[in-house]
């Protein structure tokens, strides 16, 4: 199926038929530049049907790097037949006679061994090679004529490759399209289509995670393959039950191309048990382990029929017979008592970066043809490269990702004195990756020239959000940010590319970076800045609710204002477009991060002054009735019910259909929680006024928190008048005290109704700081301002900030100390029981 119509197998025969015939009698070596359309499927079967040797080389594209791989190709082993596309059709060049080339009779198929890298080395598959992968494949998918596939993978790969041949063998249906899972088109041509399965790598399932797939209901979809890389156990695990709910299966599988593909498969019964396993060997293939130690972890050999022929370096070994009867596979591996395989590291220098195999050791000799010596290492599918030169780290990257077809941001050039070696005198890896891994290395938040880019962006996201795995494509959304971290990106994001969209913190940075408003290089002085009306507001609350505390002035209202804008945050933020299992946790980390350092700080009071009962340190003073008598016990009310309403959401988003419906009818679930909240409210205080305690009580709040959810989705005209009327309608009467009410009616007011506000450029970071350390000036006043605040009320006011200012970049720098020293004594206490899985999860390779 196309775009254009159906083509059924006899018509599809009739094209090969015709197309067998133009190579002509004699075997010819024939290079198609793939796609997923008709005409290279085409010339593909009738290469394989007339027995000419085929090389499949990236022809989906127009990146240079793909060009730069095609000429490559077609000068070192000069092809006699050459199909490419031009312009919006396919031409056949035929370019002799006959051949030049002396080509085994077995030889079938040639691939790269390294996606778009360039390399001159080919794998020679035979046509048996070919065959028994693709039935092996349909055996233990169970294919049938009735299975469809839509192939999201290009031909050349052998994975893509392998759902055509593995569908095509058993008289299935194949959707061919050539646009991406992140397409809403996609998915209405997969349901159209009927489509019953789909492949990806590991980045197709980051793209799937960007969009609404997990709410996507797809009937005809029987189940999804994942290979190309190693997916982390937990989202195996998060698609195996996802695939529960909604009746597909989650198939993950192991390849090569030396194995003409897939060498192993885990049963789909077993990935949300065994989500580290790679499963079992394809029918008709056998794993063993070799030089296995006391933890039986060896090197991992495969044999099987579709072993390849051999490697192919230059056009005169495609005469060369068999000269590979098993497969090393350059992982290391283990098979544990039921059976199952588990990849726990590598052995070889080839590794897998966005679906692609790169030879590391290629990558430093291209950089070595462009003078630049350098050391280059794998972590976290990024290429890690070093070089003892500084003039070289500018020329690495695109050096780098215009050889390789990788994003920029997946390469990142360190300085280092001198290339370690270990003591046999060969290149010391272990100590690259140690550096490779160490936060922060040659990162610079700000471009000196004054062009702001999307690594400018991503490298601020990777410093202030503790994120050192942050890439462009993320957005402070994507990248767990949330309310108290947002106030301080927000000013340094405003001062680097001028007034922010309303919603910026659900664009990636490179969406950012071409937001800039003003030209690169040109940044007038300006004595306005724009700061968001949440950062304002938040800083504004808690200067009312220090100095008011501290008796320096008497303006209350700002901590039930500070609700508001809690639930605003949590909205955005928390509330993201993501999986439900991701929402959760970004609630239950938005809880902890509030709930530690308050019972630290109360605790470490309690211990020292014995004022506050254990359920004031652990937050249980406002569940446990707290009395109608305001005491000490009270001061931490606020913390308590943000924390306890986070934890209740946590829980409410655990039940599925809340779930779907508030993804569905975010207005409409916000406001039911408002008029819930609201009903609650006055069944508890039997009428519109609350009681002196219970104005602090959760149950008697949470209204404001529930009301700020709704300022945040109200995101039109319409809604935010009909959100108007409610907060006109709610607020007032609420404290029996105009003032105090008109404070957190105009503050939710202006929440709802203007974005941004501009303010003198001088007092924006400072509000900036203040907006971000608001949890610590809420702790530490009560300890600080009591023995000052009635002689002389604007010293304790200011020493409250001061040193919850201090405890802010206390507890920021405790973070990144603990994120730059994964070695440390307490870290390796605590994480001992997880140490072995860690670094298999961190070393292994699928």
């Amino acid at each position: 199926m196309t775009a254009d119509g159906t083509l059924t197998y006899a018509e599809l025969d009739e094209r090969v038929r015709h197309r067998r015939d133009t190579p002509g009698g004699i075997r010819r070596l024939v290079m198609v530049s793939c796609a997923n359309a008709v005409d290279p499927l085409v010339t593909y079967l009738a290469a394989l049907s007339a027995g000419h040797p085929v090389l499949l080389v990236a022809g989906d594209g127009d990146e240079p790097s793909q060009e730069r791989n095609r000429i490559g190709l077609v000068e070192r082993y000069d092809p006699d037949v050459v199909l490419a596309r031009a312009g919006d059709e396919w031409r056949l060049d035929e370019r002799r006679e006959g051949s030049r080339h002396m080509l085994h009779p077995e030889l079938a198929l040639l691939l790269s061994t390294s996606g778009s890298t360039g390399s001159p080395k080919l794998v020679r598959l035979s046509r048996e090679n070919v065959r028994s992968n693709a039935v092996s494949i349909a055996e233990y998918l169970a294919l049938t004529p009735q299975d469809r596939a839509a192939p999201t993978l290009p031909m050349h790969y052998c994975y893509g490759l392998s759902v055509v041949n593995s569908h095509l063998i058993y008289g299935a249906s194949l959707l061919l399209t050539e646009r991406s899972v992140v397409e809403p088109e996609f998915w209405n041509e997969f349901e159209a289509a009927g489509a019953t399965s789909f492949a990806g790598v590991p980045y197709t399932f980051d793209l799937l995670d960007s969009t609404d797939f997990d709410r996507r209901e797809q009937t005809s979809l029987r189940y999804i393959t994942q290979a190309g890389g190693r997916l982390a156990p937990d989202r195996v695990r998060g698609y195996a039950r996802l695939g529960q709910q909604r009746g597909f299966d989650f198939v993950v599988m192991y390849g090569q191309t030396e194995a003409t593909t897939r060498k192993a498969y885990l049963q789909p019964e077993l990935a949300e048990a065994k989500p580290e396993s790679i499963g079992i060997p394809i029918p008709g293939g056998q794993f063993r382990i070799d030089d296995a130690g006391e933890d039986s972890i060896g090197d991992l050999v495969y044999t099987g029929p579709n072993v390849m022929m051999g490697y192919a370096e230059s056009p005169t070994e495609l005469a060369a017979g068999h000269t590979a009867e098993e497969l090393r596979t350059g992982d290391l591996a283990r098979q544990h008592d039921d059976g199952l395989f588990e990849i726990v590291g590598r052995t070889s220098r080839f590794v897998k970066i966005y679906g692609l195999r790169i030879d590391l050791d290629r990558v430093e000799l291209l950089l070595a043809d462009d003078g630049v010596e350098a050391r280059v290492v794998n972590l976290e599918e990024h290429l890690v490269v070093f070089v003892r030169h500084r003039w070289a780290l500018g020329l690495v990257p695109p050096i780098a990702a215009n050889a390789l077809g990788l994003p920029s941001h997946t390469i990142r050039a360190h300085l280092i004195d001198e290339f370690p070696l270990t003591s046999s005198g060969k290149p010391d890896t272990a100590t690259l990756l140690q550096e490779a891994a160490s936060p922060g290395r040659n990162e610079s938040l700000e471009d000196p020239a004054g062009t702001v880019t999307a690594e400018n962006i991503r490298a601020l996201y990777s410093a202030l959000l503790d994120r050192p795995d942050a890439v462009t494509d993320d957005s402070f959304v994507a990248l767990h940010g949330d309310s108290l971290s947002y106030v301080e990106v927000s000013v340094r994001l405003e001062q680097m590319l001028g007034t922010l969209p309303r919603d910026w913190p659900a664009k990636s940075a490179q969406e950012l970076a071409s937001h800039r408003t003003a030209p690169a290089g040109a940044r007038p002085r300006r004595t306005l800045a724009r700061m968001e009306t949440s950062g304002m507001l938040r800083a504004i609350a808690i200067v009312l609710i220090t100095g008011t505390h501290a008796n320096l002035f008497h303006v209350q209202g700002g901590a039930h204002l500070l609700l508001g804008i809690v639930g605003f945050n949590l909205a955005r933020f928390q509330f993201a477009d993501v999986p439900r299992q991701r929402r959760v946790r970004r609630l239950l980390r938005s809880a902890v991060q509030i709930f530690v350092p308050a019972v630290l700080w109360i605790g470490g009071v309690a211990l020292i002054s014995g004022m506050h009962e254990p359920a004031t340190v652990f937050m249980l003073h406002n569940l446990l009735g707290g009395g109608d008598r305001w005491t000490v016990q009270w001061q931490y009310w606020f913390l308590e019910a943000v924390v306890w309403t986070i934890l209740g959401l946590a829980l409410v988003f655990c039940v599925p259909l809340i779930d779907r419906l508030e993804r569905r009818y975010p207005v409409i679930v916000a406001g039911c929680f408002v008029a819930g909240a609201l009903l609650l409210r006055l069944l508890l205080t039997g009428g519109v006024e609350a009681g002196p305690t219970e104005r602090y009580s959760l149950p008697i709040v949470l209204w404001l928190i529930a009301l700020g959810w709704l300022i945040a989705r109200s995101t039109d005209v319409k809604r935010r008048l009909l959100t108007s009327v409610v907060v006109v309608l709610t607020v007032p009467g609420f404290f029996g005290d105009p003032a105090r009410e008109a404070i957190a009616n105009a503050g939710l007011l202006l929440l709802l109704w203007i974005p941004a506000v501009p303010l003198p450029r001088i007092v924006v970071p400072a509000l900036g700081i203040v907006a971000s350390a608001s949890l610590y000036v809420h702790l530490v006043p009560w300890q600080v301002y009591p023995l000052l605040e009635d002689d002389f009320p604007l010293l304790p006011t200011l020493a409250s900030f001061a040193v919850g200012i201090l405890a802010w970049h206390g507890h920021s720098a405790l973070r990144a100390w603990w994120a730059a020293h994964p070695s440390s004594t307490a870290r390796r206490l605590l994480s001992d029981g997880f140490a072995k899985r860690a670094s298999r999860d961190r070393r292994g390779d699928r």
